[in-house]
């Protein structure tokens, strides 16, 4: 039986960060990213446009933006001010708003955009994911380092 091992000093690791470096460092990574996501679904032909009852509405990307940076600050801001009295709230709030992210897709998924659009933007909800768990993983790293 073999076991895989690191040569020292190869493992990443996430910097510890203060509160507010975390919450908008997170929110503005990840809209970076999703708007590059958007960016490249534009290139590809993707419209980032629905239908919504008898209506043509169009998501981006005032919509990326939108749907970006609302869910961010409220879900890990709420982290962030919690993490005041509770440190644990760091971890749940990581797995919590990673699940959000990937379960929201199937909404992406149900409505009717074309292909291209479909792809980028549930791209977009899995952008999500690292960053908040690098925000709330650097922050727990700060708060217990002291």
């Amino acid at each position: 039986m073999s076991t895989a091992t690191t040569a020292p000093g190869t493992a990443v690791r996430i910097p510890a960060l203060n509160r507010p470096v975390a919450l908008v460092g997170a929110i503005v990574a990840a809209l970076l990213a999703n708007l590059v996501v958007w960016l490249v679904g534009a290139a590809a032909g993707g419209t980032f446009e629905m239908t919504d009852a008898g209506r043509v509405q169009s998501v981006a990307p005032g919509g990326i933006i939108t749907m970006t940076v609302v869910p961010m600050a409220i879900g890990l801001g709420a982290a962030v001010l919690l993490s005041y009295r509770w440190i644990g709230v760091l971890r749940m709030a990581a797995v919590i708003g990673s699940v959000l992210a990937v379960v929201t897709i199937g909404l992406t998924v149900s409505a009717d955009f074309d292909t291209a659009s479909t792809i980028a933007l549930s791209i977009t909800h899995l952008t999500l994911v690292p960053a908040l768990v690098v925000a709330t993983e650097g922050l727990r790293r700060r708060l217990i380092q002291g």
